[in-house]
């Protein structure tokens, strides 16, 4: 099998693909790689406390590695300590990249231009798969996931800390992607078939953070895009 890394989100879509990178057999997952913000010690965009993640890649048995980045890094800061990093696995023997990206080409056109600068190459398990048949394999394969963060230009207040499941599919509003591309809301995985064991965690204080125009960590499978957010957002806290 290939060397790879995968880029961990601790949310749905990198469970879903990492689940199927496994079936597969075809890459061998020497690393997760995650962007955290430096601040807080929390996962960028995600707001999921670094303790959970943690115990996420003790469960999945991967060593974790962690990108550390200011709180709204801008993209040459963003670029740079990607650049390091990456580095740092090429010179372990590995070459590939594994996203959990669905159907944004902007960002997988960017991520693949960064990637070769310095001769790595992006693997996209889940690329154009249907956001519906997606979230159904999700549900039916038995992940239990949290949804952590919502923007409030899409959904409101009262799905931030609900379980993903049939009902919370049925009550996503038209317009909103069943897997959240768009950045309509984030989650955290705390159980399932690529864990050895569940999650223990409990929901804590629903808070809300508005972000003004800058740039912004806006990818669920930490990358950062040079996105102008003039957007509110509610987390709920995970404890």
């Amino acid at each position: 099998m290939k060397k790879a890394i995968f880029n961990w989100s601790g949310g749905k879509d990198s469970s879903l693909c990492l689940f199927h990178v496994q079936g597969a057999k075809k890459y061998d997952v020497n690393y997760l790689f995650t962007t955290i913000n430096e601040r807080y010690q929390r996962i960028s965009m995600h707001g999921v406390r670094v303790s959970l993640l943690e115990k996420q890649a003790r469960s999945i048995n991967i060593p974790l590695i962690k990108m550390m980045v200011s709180e709204m890094p801008s993209m040459s800061e963003y670029n740079d300590q990607m650049e390091i990093n990456l580095n740092k696995f090429t010179e372990k023997g590995i070459r590939n990249s594994i996203y959990g990206d669905i159907f944004l080409e902007d960002l997988k056109l960017y991520r693949e231009a960064q990637l070769a600068k310095i001769n790595m190459k992006g693997i996209f398990p889940l690329w154009q798969r249907s956001t519906t048949d997606l979230l159904d394999e999700f549900i039916r394969e038995g992940f239990k996931a949290i949804i952590v963060c919502v923007n409030e230009r899409y959904l409101d207040k009262s799905f931030v800390g609900r379980e993903i499941d049939q009902s919370l599919k049925d009550d996503l509003p038209k317009g909103v992607d069943p897997c959240g591309e768009n950045g309509e809301f984030h989650s955290f995985v705390y159980n399932g078939p690529i864990f050895s064991f569940p999650i223990e965690c409990q929901k804590g204080e629903i808070v809300y953070k508005k972000y003004k125009s800058s740039n912004a960590n806006s990818d669920s499978d930490t990358c950062s895009t040079d996105t102008n957010y003039d957007s509110g957002f509610w987390y709920c806290d995970l404890l």
